[in-house]
Formats: structure tokens, C-alpha cells, sequence
């Protein structure tokens, strides 16, 4: 019998047989991704085998990936987390204020999901609640992340707002739904799914970061077909298994300016005749682009990954 995993909880998943049953099962056996240790070998989105006796339910094989999108698992040096697999979207939710979602977080995972193949959105949510001061910060990311090549949308998830364009991108496709915790991305689900009937929570007054409200990951079928993967709110985003020669590979402006450099192995950070680093001094390259290529260059050294949750 063979499936899709609906929802993680970290020790059982349910998955979705082809005949329409959704069956709660527990992991047998020993699964590994071509050598990567993962903290959770199946994900949502995984296509898997399953076995049933009287009593319980098994996971026994895992099928072939189309892509996935992984993380460095916030407490494990060594391992990585799998965000989700067989995505066709990866739908980033981010806010300029209440809380402020930094550009670190932001080229990270994008860089990410280049590296793993996943195209990715950019949702900037709470549109509405903007000061004029936080709306102009606002529209000098959105035309950052265009000239960079990326996919933009400014929503409010509370009001509505824009929602029926994004609902347009994201039917028929599997959407990893991502962000920092409070930026609105249960109420997007809620607004999208209303049968998900996901928990909200207020922002911290305090710090003005968001309360942790998703525990576990679970995809959501969407009316117009395709559906949403909802994933717990990430507080950093550590990366994994990228080699520093590759990282320029990953950040699109950096990768096309470089081609300019005067040699080929140029790590943009000392080298005579770097095009990046003459773009830097001239406006053309964004510092927040540079200095997140130079943070994902210090995540070879230990103990540089963000935590997360």
C-alpha cells in the first residue's frame, strides 16, 4: 500500500494512502537521504510504502524524491531538519514590522531552496498596518528581491488583501508554507484552508517577535486542488551541506555578477579583480545581499549556525 505523508509529528505520520485512507503509521526500518543524517527521515510530501498488521501501521519504504528543502537542525551540529519534500512552491511569508522578519533570514533561504531546486514566493504580509517610514523600507525590499530575480507579493493575510492573486499562483501546486513565527502565516492558512483552523497568537509586546503556534507539520488539500505543507515558525535558518565554493551559486545577483571576476575560484572577499566586490562599492550589489553571502561563508566554521526552533 503506498501513500503521502499528511502530517509529522516527529514519532508517528499519517499519510494519505492512493485509495483515499488516512493512516496513522510509525517509521520501520533505518532511512537515510544519500548520507545525510536527518532528525526526521520521512517528511511531509514524502511518497511512501506502508505495511499493516491487526494492531498498527508501518512505513517500510521510502520512494525517490523530486526535490526537498533542509535546514541544519537547531541542536545537532552534524544533522539536518527536512522541511518538507515534493514541493512545487516554497511560499516565503515575511513582514518589515511586528515583528521584522531580517534580510539574513531572508537570502538564506532563498539560497536554500536554490540549492535544493525549489522555486520560491515572496509574501510580505500585514501590508496594511504599515507606517509610511515601514511601507517605504517595505517597497525598497520588494524591488530589491525583483531586480534579484524573485517572485514578490505585498498581502494581508487579516484583510485580505491580495489574497486572490496568491490563491491563483498557489492552486494546483504543493506550497511549503514558511517563515519566522508572526508574520502571519497560520492566518494565511486559515484564510486559504478555513477547515486547517489553525492557532493564532498575539505578537509579543515585549520583544515583538512572534509566539509559537504550529508544533508539527502537515499538509493541507486545497479546495483548487494542490495544497499547503504548514510548518512550525522558524527563528533562524542554519544551513547544511553546502560548500563554501558553492554558496555564490546560490545567490542569483552575486552568481551573474561574478562571472566578471578575474578568477574563476574568486571567493569575493579578497581576490584582485572581483566584479562582486566592485559592485558592492558601486551600488549595484546590495550590502544586506553581501552580508548574507558572507554569513553563509562563516557557516563552514562551527558553532556559526542560528538557532532555531
Amino acid at each position: 500500500m503506498t501513500g503521502i505523508v499528511v502530517r509529522s509529528t516527529g514519532s508517528w505520520y499519517d499519510v494519505l494512502t492512493d485509495d483515499g485512507e488516512r493512516v496513522a503509521c510509525k517509521v520501520k526500518g533505518n532511512f537515510r537521504l544519500r548520507g545525510i543524517r536527518s532528525t526526521n527521515p520521512v517528511a511531509v510530501g514524502d511518497r511512501v510504502r506502508i505495511v499493516r498488521d491487526a494492531t498498527s501501521a508501518f512505513i517500510t519504504e521510502l520512494f525517490d524524491r523530486r526535490n526537498f528543502i533542509v535546514r541544519k537542525a537547531s541542536n545537532l551540529s552534524k544533522q539536518s531538519h527536512i522541511l518538507a519534500a515534493n514541493v512545487d512552491l516554497a511560499l516565503l511569508v515575511v513582514t518589515v514590522a511586528r515583528p521584522s522578519t531580517s534580510t539574513t533570514f531572508v537570502d538564506r533561504f532563498l539560497a536554500c531552496a536554490e540549492a535544493y531546486r525549489v522555486p520560491a514566493l515572496l509574501a510580505f504580509n500585514k501590508s496594511d498596518t504599515l507606517t509610511a517610514d515601514e511601507h517605504d523600507a517595505q517597497m525598497r525590499l520588494v524591488q530589491l528581491y525583483r531586480r534579484v530575480g524573485y517572485d514578490v507579493c505585498e498581502i494581508s493575510a487579516l484583510q485580505g488583501l491580495g489574497l486572490a492573486e496568491l490563491r491563483a499562483v498557489i492552486a494546483g501546486k504543493t506550497t511549503l508554507l514558511a517563515g519566522n513565527s508572526g508574520v502571519g502565516k497560520s492566518t494565511l492558512l486559515n484564510a486559504f484552508v478555513p477547515e486547517a483552523n489553525a492557532r493564532t497568537a498575539d505578537i509579543s509586546d515585549v520583544h515583538q517577535t512572534g509566539m509559537h503556534t504550529t508544533t508539527y507539520s502537515e499538509l493541507f488539500p486545497l479546495p483548487e486542488g494542490g495544497g499547503i505543507i504548514d510548518i512550525p515558525g522558524i527563528k533562524g535558518f542554519g544551513t547544511f551541506d553546502i560548500h563554501p565554493k558553492e554558496v555564490a551559486h546560490y545567490f542569483r545577483d552575486i552568481f551573474h555578477i561574478s562571472r566578471d571576476c578575474r578568477f574563476h575560484d574568486c571567493t569575493h572577499t579578497h581576490e584582485p579583480g572581483c566584479a562582486v566586490q566592485a559592485a558592492l562599492a558601486d551600488g549595484t550589489l546590495a550590502p544586506s545581499r553581501y552580508a548574507s553571502y558572507l554569513s553563509m561563508m562563516d557557516d563552514q566554521e562551527e558553532g556559526k549556525y542560528r538557532a532555531a526552533y
